[in-house]
């Protein structure tokens, strides 16, 4: 199903965005429908450089899978950015990845992080700053 289709069919109004999770869309877009996943990260630089506004919170936003099909609907319920390193263990919980510690989201993301910034020749380190944001199914 497309994101205009599930969108339709959800019967909410406004506006959306559609998008994949970062490497690994499939297992992300699971953990959001099990509730496991409910918050995610970015490189506020990326935002930046692609002149695009920051989330909101109130925002729909339809999340696709890696074939590009519409798995559920989130609504961003908060945003804050911050460096890298005063994301905290709350966050990192909230993103549902590996064991959920803090320890376990700073090596994954900062590989992560790492790489985005290397396609648009930015450099990484623990000042980064990071888009985090949280969000609920509203919509599957």
């Amino acid at each position: 199903m497309t994101a205009k289709e599930l969108w339709e069919k959800s019967g909410l109004s406004g506006t959306y965005t559609a998008w994949p999770f970062g490497e690994v869309p499939d297992k992300l877009a699971a953990m959001v429908v099990r509730g496991v996943k409910t918050a995610t990260c970015s490189a506020y630089d990326l935002y930046e450089i692609n002149n695009e506004p920051l989330p909101q919170a109130g925002e729909y936003s339809v999340i696709l899978d890696s074939a590009g099909e519409a798995v559920c609907i989130i609504r961003t319920v908060r945003v804050t950015v911050t460096a890298f390193k005063d994301v905290s263990e709350s966050h990192a919980f909230k993103e549902g990845e590996g064991d959920r510690s803090l320890a376990y989201w700073r090596v994954v993301h900062e590989n992560f992080l790492r790489n985005e910034l290397d396609s648009v020749q930015r450099e990484f380190d623990e000042n980064t700053k990071v888009v985090c944001e949280e969000f609920e199914v509203v919509y599957q």
